[in-house]
């Protein structure tokens, strides 16, 4: 860990004092980013960043502020924390935030378990665009495909610290490299686009640029001729892509700050069936090489493995330390934060349990219906549960892909959906959400 974040962390939290604040915390967070964008084979733009973002949390009794800058030199700190202790003196009393208590503190993590770094040297810009050349080539050689619109390639690095007058300490490092590839088929109102993209934290697991632009090639040329399906009841077979959002609208719902605010469709469902039996949603924040992975969250408490739903069943709400004061109940160690704003809660990474079918098998159990590949727009009611988005995919009838669709909408809602899932086997591991292709059986569709 870079000294000199700790430094300046720590003196943000001198400065907070100094300005009459109770209590604070402070984030300093540094970083370099490059993206190089490809078209035609010709370089289109070249970006590199660095810079060091700073950021004050400060408590007046009951009341905080957050200030921030990227301005790292004495006299802007100083400044800050006036203006922060200023600023939460007018602010409206909270009797639920503050920091950790210092027996809740995280002890004696190990980053270096995580493997959140990539230790290997930085890309060369010309390697990066030599990446994204590669990617744009192979989906031009691709039978169908009209043009490329974008052909990317970046890479990151940055290094976080967090400090707290309650006496916590500690920081990390982060790395990724990513190539995505976005490609065109058809022309005119019969153009169809598609995608395909990698991000890893090793630039060794990164996949190579020849099947990400063939992939993303593929996947349009798959597309052309898109049709309305059928209106009607059908079951709905979400493509390992996109089935990740369905997962999501449940952690969204079991979010602490949706419960503690009253407008979730999970209220009053904590111990209830949410999944069907057999099924774990499990967070795991300890996972190495992985995006979602943390050694402590944004309030210094520890990270711990956990069952969202254990056997189907709901077991308890996403917390950081004011939802769960809120709730009377104890943080689950989830929050998050960047320096501009507090902490709030978020789940880490998380991975549902798999099926024994492949996708192909649940194609052949679905028979007739649309397996979705893509999602646009979402009517999602918070308070409720009822669902609506916009779908395009494949037809599909006697278990065999027929004609692509698109300009559809599938409805139903969420409790129902999600209780009757069938999952697939597969997901893909290294990503920060493991969700398997999903079937659920007897879904609206609204289309031709």
């Amino acid at each position: 860990m870079t000294q000199s974040l700790k430094e300046l962390s720590h003196a943000l939290l001198t400065a907070a004092k100094d300005a009459g604040a109770d209590a604070a915390d402070a984030m300093a967070v540094a970083g370099t980013s490059i993206n190089i964008d490809v078209r035609g084979g010709v370089l289109e733009q070249a970006e590199r960043s660095e810079g060091t973002d700073i950021g004050l949390r400060v408590f007046v009794g009951q009341r905080q502020a957050n200030v921030s800058a990227s301005d790292t030199r004495p006299e802007t700190l100083a400044a800050m924390a006036e203006r922060a202790v200023a600023m939460a003196r007018e602010a409206p009393e909270d009797p639920y935030i503050g920091l950790a208590d210092p027996d809740q503190l995280a002890r004696d993590w190990d980053t270096d378990a995580l493997e959140l770094y990539d230790p290997t040297p930085e890309p060369d810009p010309a390697a990066l665009e030599e990446d994204a050349r590669r990617a744009e080539a192979a989906a031009r050689a691709v039978k169908g495909v009209t043009q490329v619109q974008s052909s990317s390639a970046a890479y990151g690095a940055r290094e976080v610290y967090l400090a707290a007058s309650n006496g916590f300490g500690g920081g990390y490092m982060r790395s990724d490299r990513a190539t995505s590839c976005v490609a065109i088929a058809g022309t005119g109102t019969g153009m169809e686009r598609d995608h395909d993209g990698d991000m890893r934290i090793f630039q060794a697991d990164l996949r190579s640029p020849e099947d990400i632009g063939g992939t993303a090639a593929r996947r349009c040329v798959e597309r052309v001729g898109a049709r309305k399906p059928q209106t009607g009841s059908y079951p709905v077979l979400f493509d390992e892509r996109i089935s990740s959002s369905l997962i999501g609208h449940l952690l969204a719902a079991a979010n602490g700050s949706a419960i503690a605010r009253g407008s979730s469709w999970l209220l009053g469902k904590e111990g209830t069936q949410v999944l069907p039996k057999g099924i774990d949603l499990l967070e795991d924040p300890h996972r190495p090489r992985t995006s979602g992975s943390r050694p402590f969250d944004a309030e210094g408490l520890a990270t711990n493995t956990r069952k969202i739903v254990d056997d189907g069943v709901l077991t308890g709400w996403t917390l950081d330390l004011a939802t769960a004061r809120k709730l009377r109940l104890q943080s689950t160690g989830n929050a998050v934060r960047g320096t501009s704003a507090p902490p709030v809660p978020s789940p880490w990474n998380i991975a549902l349990t798999q099926g024994s079918a492949s996708r192909d098998d649940l194609l052949q159990q679905m028979g007739t219906g649309l397996l979705v590949t893509s999602m646009i727009g979402s009517t999602i009611n918070p308070n409720t549960g009822d669902y609506s988005r916009g779908a395009s995919g494949f037809w599909i009838e006697n278990g065999e892909v027929q004609y692509p669709v698109n300009e559809c909408t599938i409805a139903g809602n969420l409790l129902d959906m999600l209780g009757r899932i069938i999952p697939a086997n597969d997901a893909r591991a290294h990503l920060s959400r493991v969700v398997p292709s999903l079937l659920v059986e007897g879904m609206t569709l609204a289309g031709a």
